[in-house]
């Protein structure tokens, strides 16, 4: 890959502007690519993809799921989906808001572990209007959800108060071999 990154900047030499864009924006992608990879090699890693059907709780999908296979630290890499239910609380509020309708899945992201899970969801109406804020039971899934989910074979997650919130924050330790 190196090589051919080479090859290209000594043509960027001689391109043209509009060249010169497309064989940069070529060398961008491949130095990602190699730090992508870089960053993976030596790593134990597990990957998961659910799909969860119409009528499914989506935080009691993944909880379930997080129990059923065990997962100590496991993050979520992706979820595209929609729900016709929502249970959203929202930043620094004591109770969650609930609506309902049709929404997509615009994002979902958080850390995962039968020792405790904190996810945050993101929602668009039909206007393209988004909310988001922490998951809470209730999301009901309208046609699908598909997830992926990343899990660390080396690190654990729990979440414990260590005194600089008054919550339970994410601790990370390596595993014992």
């Amino acid at each position: 890959m190196v090589g051919v990154a080479l090859k290209l900047v000594k043509c960027i030499v001689h391109a043209s502007i509009e060249e010169k864009m497309k064989y940069v924006w070529w060398i961008a992608i491949m130095i990602c690519c190699v730090g992508c990879s870089t960053a993976i090699k030596g790593t134990a890693m597990k990957v998961h993809a659910i799909r969860l059907k119409p009528g499914d709780d989506l935080k009691q999908s993944i909880s379930s799921f997080v129990k059923e296979k065990n997962i100590q630290a496991g993050w979520i890499a992706t979820c595209v989906g929609s729900l016709t239910d929502y249970s959203i609380r929202f930043a620094n509020q004591p109770q969650s808001t609930k609506g309902s309708g049709h929404f997509e899945i615009v994002s979902l992201v958080g850390t995962l572990s039968v020792n405790g899970s904190h996810i945050h969801i993101s929602i668009s109406d039909s206007t393209g209007q988004t909310i988001g804020g922490h998951l809470s039971d209730g999301c009901k899934i309208y046609t699908t959800a598909e997830i992926v989910i990343h899990e660390s074979n080396e690190l654990i997650f729990t979440r414990e108060k260590d005194g600089s919130t008054p919550w339970e924050e994410l601790q990370i330790r390596r595993r014992k071999e």
